[in-house]
C-alpha cells in the first residue's frame, strides 16, 4: 500500500513492514509540519500506479533502518527500480544519505535527464 511518494507498507511473511525509498525524496502529502507540498499528491500518485498490486523485490543496502524503524531499501517491479523510475519520471529528488549510495551516480543522471526535460515536478508553470 502506498502512503506517499516514497514510503510504502509491504506485506512481509506474516507481517506489514514500512519501507522508505533510499536515495530519494518526494514532496509531503501528510506531513505534521509541512502539511501537504506542492506536488505531493502526484508523486504518490505516480507511485501508486508503479507499484499498488503488483509484487515488489525489496534490495537492502548498508543501513536497513532509520530512526523511525522504517525499512530502507530500493523497491523493485520486474525490473525497474521504483526508486530510479521516480527520479527520471521526474517526481522526486535525489536525497543522498550516507552510507547508502550504491546508486547515487544513477539518481544524480536521472534527476540531471529529468530536469532538463520538464518532466513531472520539474516541469515550468
Amino acid at each position: 500500500r502506498v502512503v506517499d511518494g516514497d514510503t510504502i507498507h509491504v506485506r512481509i511473511d506474516a507481517g506489514v513492514a514500512k519501507v522508505r525509498y533510499i536515495g530519494v525524496n518526494t514532496p509531503e502529502v501528510h506531513h505534521p509540519t509541512k502539511g501537504e507540498e506542492p506536488g505531493g499528491r502526484e508523486a504518490a500518485e505516480v507511485n501508486r500506479r508503479l507499484i499498488e498490486g503488483k509484487t515488489v523485490r525489496l534490495e537492502l543496502d548498508v543501513q536497513e533502518r532509520d530512526r523511525y524503524g522504517r525499512l530502507l531499501a530500493y523497491v523493485w517491479v520486474g525490473d525497474v527500480m521504483v526508486n530510479a523510475e521516480l527520479v527520471r519520471l521526474g517526481y522526486a529528488q535525489v536525497m543522498t544519505v550516507p552510507p547508502n549510495v550504491r546508486y547515487q551516480q544513477l539518481f544524480l543522471k536521472l534527476q540531471r535527464e529529468a530536469r532538463e526535460a520538464g518532466r513531472g515536478l520539474w516541469r515550468s508553470t
